[in-house]
């Protein structure tokens, strides 16, 4: 009886976040304004007028901008974690291998901007 008791809490939890999952969606279809005007389908962007197509072939240069930019994102995601657990334990090992780790990041950085990935190439317009 007592599993069954902490089971309900999850229970209630997961009605709870259905609940909020699926109220904006129907209480969005039920206020919001359904006109179609003549800028129904066009692309909005910060209220800027959108010129030239929406399908344009991006530079190499972008991708790999955005590679780089993933990669560094998850290798700072492990830092917090391996920064925590070097105040509950003082261990030297454990601090020279994250400098070590970061280190290999920086080079990783210096390389990519030697071979220029950093400098953005503008196109005129």
């Amino acid at each position: 009886m007592e599993t069954l008791i902490e089971f309900s809490y999850v229970v209630v939890f997961a009605i709870v976040a259905i609940i909020f999952t699926i109220a904006p969606v129907v209480i969005s279809k039920l206020i919001a304004p359904r006109t179609i005007g003549e800028k129904t389908y066009t692309t909005y962007e910060c209220g800027i007028q959108p010129f030239g197509s929406a399908w344009t072939r991006h530079s190499i240069v972008y991708y790999i901008y955005a590679l780089i930019f993933i990669a560094f994102d998850v290798d700072v995601l492990y830092l917090f974690p391996a920064a925590l657990s070097y105040t509950k334990q003082k261990n030297a090992y454990e601090f020279y291998s994250l400098l070590v780790f970061v280190l290999i990041l920086v080079l990783a950085i210096i390389y990519a901007w030697g071979k220029g990935v950093f400098t953005w190439k503008r196109k005129n317009l």
